[in-house]
């Protein structure tokens, strides 16, 4: 039998080999998406601009990512997984990494919190950020810096996060 380590290794694998000897550029334009930049600016795009919700949008998303860094921060050093790039022979990742350890995935924990609180404050635009949020964690394993394992804590880090957030304010 299979440990899920290895089916985490073998999907990685087969997932990352689809990049190999490509132009990745539209996968690293759509990682980017996720550094956090666009977050910031669709705040302050919708406190400015979008009377209803965007003030209680913004206080939601500034209070889940102020819960969620210390928290991802902590897991990272709670369990030093070295990232698949650093770890696995002949391999390249596609990107610089921003750190040494690869649990769980910040980019996607970050995409998903934004997901959410946008479905919940924005319903009608909740498939298109699931979307790009499952996108943002895709892309992360196709450039060579997670392991699906890690896209999916830090999926669930995000929708926790967010859902506790949405709890208390929204």
């Amino acid at each position: 039998m299979k440990s899920l380590t290895k089916y985490d290794t073998d999907l990685f694998y087969r997932l990352y080999k689809l990049t190999q000897k490509r132009d990745c550029r539209s996968i690293i334009w759509l990682s980017k998406t996720g550094d956090g930049y666009l977050y910031f600016f669709i705040g302050m795009l919708l406190w400015a601009f979008e009377p209803e919700h965007g003030e209680l949008f913004l206080y939601t998303a500034l209070m889940a990512y102020a819960l969620e860094l210390p928290i991802y921060v902590l897991l990272k050093k709670l369990f030093k997984r070295p990232r698949p790039c650093d770890f696995l022979m002949n391999l390249t990742a596609h990107v610089t990494p921003s750190d040494k350890f690869s649990l769980p995935s910040g980019h996607t924990a970050a995409a998903w919190l934004m997901a959410c609180i946008i479905a919940h404050f924005y319903p009608p635009f909740a498939v298109v950020a699931y979307i790009w949020a499952a996108l943002i964690g895709l892309s992360r394993v196709l450039l060579g810096v997670h392991y699906p394992s890690d896209v999916v804590a830090g999926t669930l880090l995000g929708m926790t996060i967010a859902s506790l957030s949405i709890s208390i304010l929204g």
